[in-house]
């Protein structure tokens, strides 16, 4: 039976190289014109797994991506600095559990939601996190495994707390995407990879839950292509779905993973194979799924494109892990991966020029500020992404904005809310500075050069509410905690400039709860939230004489937010439209960068 010539035709369009254009989709083919084209012997395309043993000379060289840039330090080399990004519900916050176990950081891994005595997440620290079960702020981690040293970010898959996460990437290296075997790529998921494309990001693939019933793998990889535009190539293979799933096959080291389904703390059983021939392999799987595992990667080797470090580090390329978080399953392959394919700490952005990590000076910047991190101390925490040079503990630095130095002191490595003396960081590290207020979302810190770093972003509010506290006589406590919100980012928080009170904006619902129950938890304040007459908010800019003749003739939509910018409140469309009109030498953002 000789196949139709649109079958040949495809499969040949497979195999060919891929054009550079982004915007190019593998064609999709089935498994019956797969098998008439095996008829046919063709030949299928360059091996995809890479030999087993130490990784050769040409990889490490090939993680600088500039040319002509000096080598790193080796303790700055092998730094690897990412977040962990998915929609909601994929698994992140019990990845990151496992991650730690793994690196030897806590001996037993919590559970989101655990029932009884069973251990609470490291990363979800917060009472109404541990609560919901849900993680409504980004948490930091530092830990060692192997030769390579990670710092960690958890972040909010809900898009309530999408500004948080956005701010977050501008501070790691790499992102590693978390989708779930059953659902695949979802709306939060999608959202976050145009944020990492744009910032160009490397991409490191987990598929989780595949010990649950999940969708067939070249479905999921076939969505992945086509929804996020990106190359992907397997790194493991599963073996079984659901019920019937007992492991992954490792294709870059020829390796059988076998799941062990009895202890969840187990780090899973590992078996050399010498390729798929290997008469090993039929000892530990069943017939049934060996055929179809077999068929599936010989598919697989013919039709995805094969691993190139260069083209993960550029971001056009992510290889993709299968695995089981919660049963500790596929999550040493994914960290072995993070290390041998991440980027090194790279180039950060700055006015007026960049960065580089090599530097031998010390800066660093504030990508978030956590109030009350310890209730019992009002304690207030900067976290500071090193950008270069080698940090210890006492230096002075100074603080960009006010032009003054700051010594520091008492700098904290963090494993989520617990925190331990940082004696030393290195570019790539995230340290804790406590500060009284001083530091902010933006803050650069050098040692006396006057460099800013850019690019953090503040998304103007979609829901506008006005405050009062419970007790009329608590007003200026409420004024205080309100502007530690707004300092760490959790709201923004604006003055009006006729009346009394308080107007916050949040980019979504949960995060007016949040709030609240932060204000009462930490402040001992209840409050309640009244309807605002404001359903949006721009920041105004322009010449001095333009914005204060627009401030005069507007003064019951304006409003000063907690850095004394003025913001313009709008009720409809229209006022956004009239002020366009009438006043062309002022213009309205909705972004505002954290800079000075």
């Amino acid at each position: 039976m000789k196949p139709c010539s649109t079958a040949r035709t495809r499969l040949n369009c497979c195999v060919a190289p891929r054009p550079s254009n982004p915007c190019f989709f593998w064609p999709k083919i089935s498994r019956g014109e797969l098998a008439l084209q095996g008829q046919e012997g063709l030949a299928p395309p360059t091996h995809l797994s890479i030999a087993p043993g130490p990784r050769p000379d040409y990889m490490a060289h090939m993680l600088d991506v500039t040319p002509n840039r000096p080598d790193l330090p080796p303790e700055i080399a092998r730094r690897r600095t990412f977040a962990i990004i998915s929609h909601p519900d994929a698994g992140k916050t019990t990845l990151t559990e496992k991650f730690l176990l793994y690196g030897g950081a806590i001996q037993m891994a919590g559970q989101v939601r655990a029932k009884g005595e069973a251990r609470r997440t490291r990363s979800d620290f917060m009472q109404m996190e541990k609560d919901r079960g849900i993680s409504v702020s980004a948490s930091a981690m530092s830990f060692d495994f192997g030769p390579y040293r990670y710092n960690l970010v958890d972040t909010p898959g809900h898009s309530d707390f999408s500004e948080d996460t956005y701010r977050t990437l501008t501070a790691v290296d790499a992102a590693v995407m978390v989708i779930d075997g059953a659902k695949g790529v979802e709306s939060q998921t999608q959202k976050l990879f145009e944020v990492c494309r744009l910032r160009d990001l490397p991409i490191l693939t987990f598929c989780n839950k595949m010990d649950r019933e999940s969708r067939d793998t070249f479905e999921i990889i076939d969505e992945i292509q086509e929804n996020l535009a990106i190359d992907v190539t397997p790194a493991s293979w599963p073996i079984g779905v659901g019920r019937e799933f007992m492991g992954c096959y490792d294709l870059l080291n020829d390796r059988l993973e076998l799941m062990d389904r009895a202890d969840r703390n187990v780090i899973s059983e590992s078996i050399e194979i010498k390729g798929l021939d290997d008469p090993k392999l039929a000892e530990h799987v069943p017939a049934h799924l060996l055929e179809q595992f077999l068929e599936e990667v010989e598919m697989a080797r013919e039709l995805l494109p094969k691993l190139d470090p260069q083209a993960v580090l550029e971001g056009h390329m992510t290889p993709i892990w299968f695995g089981s978080a919660i049963n500790s399953f596929g999550v040493q392959e994914l960290m072995t991966g993070i290390g041998d394919f991440g980027p090194e700490p790279q180039v950060q952005s700055a006015q007026p020029r960049k960065i580089a990590p090599e530097e031998t000076k010390v800066s660093g910047f504030v990508f978030k500020v956590q109030a009350n991190m310890d209730p019992k101390h009002r304690d207030r925490v900067a976290f500071v992404r090193m950008a270069s040079g080698h940090f210890k503990r006492g230096m002075k630095l100074t603080h960009v904005r006010s032009k003054k130095p700051m010594a520091i002191s008492n700098p904290v490595l963090f494993l989520a809310s617990d925190r331990e003396l940082a004696e030393e960081a290195w570019a790539g590290d995230i340290i804790g500075i406590p500060n009284h207020g001083q530091l902010r979302i933006g803050d650069t810190l050098t040692e006396g050069e006057a460099l800013r770093v850019t690019g953090i972003p503040s998304f103007a509010p979609e829901l506008l509410q006005g405050i009062r506290a419970g007790d009329p006589m608590k007003a200026k406590h409420l004024e205080k905690a309100l502007m530690q919100f707004a300092e760490e980012g959790a709201a923004k928080v604006f003055k009006p400039m006729i009346g009394s009170g308080f107007i916050v904006g949040v980019v979504g619902q949960l995060q007016f709860e949040v709030l609240a129950s932060r204000i009462e938890m930490e402040y001992g304040l209840p409050v309640r939230f009244e309807q605002s007459q404001f359903t949006s908010a721009r920041w105004v800019s322009g010449s001095q004489q333009a914005v204060d003749k627009f401030v005069n003739s507007n003064k019951q939509h304006i409003s000063y937010d907690h850095d004394g910018d003025v913001v313009y409140l709008t009720r409809l469309q229209w006022d956004i439209d009239r002020v366009d009109r009438d006043y062309p030498d002022v213009k309205l953002t909705a972004t505002k960068e954290m800079m000075v």
